[in-house]
């Protein structure tokens, strides 16, 4: 498989009243086509940023530096008519929460009209359903929920039919901003299952950004766990699941609840600050195997292993 999406150094700073904020820091990653990848951490790590800035999405006082690399093409020097043309067509983003972004005051079919003609204006309204049902036929939702409002419908179907307007132009990337927020594990079950049948039918790629370590287990081929705005460790997911690298890592697979927990564990303390500049390892205040070296000395990534993982971390 070759290379689909190719993130090299990426860092995005946010300037604030109180100084910068580094959202993500030095991020480098690949995804290949027809593959899954998951993108793990906890909350405020940085994990939506960087699906935003993958595709441009933030806001004005967002600095963006690196590089990223969408089918050979520089996203970051595109225009913004250019960039405008990649999203939906090529790159498309399921967002956290469908009831916000969702239109309460349009029709479900008038979601699916719009987005179809902001690519092609030429396009009448009759085209634009006949191709909108089939895109809710391909997420089972049926036709008769393009006359509803958004608030008619379930929060399971409310992100099928999110999922089904990303599928319009059949995009080689769909990244998925926590697809799975507020449904039940029965739902959530149903989301995932859907989104890997769909990414084979539309012969497409996955970034599956989330915090539930089991999803990320089951569903996606490879795995990157971001720390602080990092990428602290990364490779293939039954290797990595089997046997966690790095510190932070193994911390999150042992806060995993099963059938046969007994006693809950969490990671101790918590994230750092990214205002301002940091120095050295950002896990080190939480690290139970910290040395002298990890508090002024940032570990640069490295392969570890038979398996090629990349562990940032000092003790390989």
């Amino acid at each position: 498989m070759s290379a689909l999406l190719e993130l090299e150094h990426l860092s995005v700073t946010f300037e604030t009243p109180q100084g910068p904020v580094h959202a993500v820091q030095d991020v480098s990653l690949t995804i290949e086509g027809g593959s899954i990848v998951g993108l793990v951490g906890e909350s405020g790590c940085g994990k939506s940023t960087l699906g935003r800035a993958i595709l441009r999405l933030l806001p004005e006082n967002a600095t963006v530096a690196g590089s990223v690399r969408f089918a050979g093409r520089d996203v970051l020097a595109l225009s913004p008519k250019e960039i405008r043309d990649l999203r939906g067509r090529n790159l498309a983003m399921i967002f956290q929460d469908p009831m916000t972004r969702l239109n309460p005051l349009m029709r479900i079919r008038d979601h699916f009209i719009e987005t179809i003609r902001a690519h092609n204006p030429a396009v009448k309204s009759g085209q634009a359903l006949e191709r909108a049902k089939k895109v809710l036929a391909d997420v089972r939702v049926p036709s008769d929920r393009l006359g509803m409002y958004p608030h008619e419908l379930s929060g399971g179907m409310r992100q099928r039919v999110m999922i089904a307007l990303c599928l319009l132009f059949k995009p080689a990337l769909l990244i998925a901003d926590e697809p799975t927020t507020a449904l039940d594990v029965i739902l959530e079950a149903q989301i995932l299952q859907l989104l890997q049948s769909i990414m084979h039918e539309y012969s497409m790629s996955v970034l599956l950004i989330t915090h539930n370590l089991g999803l990320v287990a089951e569903f996606s081929d490879r795995v990157a766990v971001m720390y602080a705005g990092r990428i602290a460790e990364e490779g293939a997911t039954p290797p990595l699941f089997r046997e966690p690298r790095h510190p932070y890592t193994q911390g999150l697979l042992r806060s995993v609840i099963d059938l046969e927990t007994t006693s809950l564990y969490s990671v101790p303390g918590e994230p750092p600050s990214l205002l301002g500049e940091t120095a050295g390892c950002p896990f080190y205040p939480r690290c139970d195997k910290r040395m002298a070296v990890c508090e002024t000395v940032y570990p640069e990534p490295r392969l570890v292993g038979e398996d090629h993982r990349k562990v940032a971390c000092h003790l390989y």
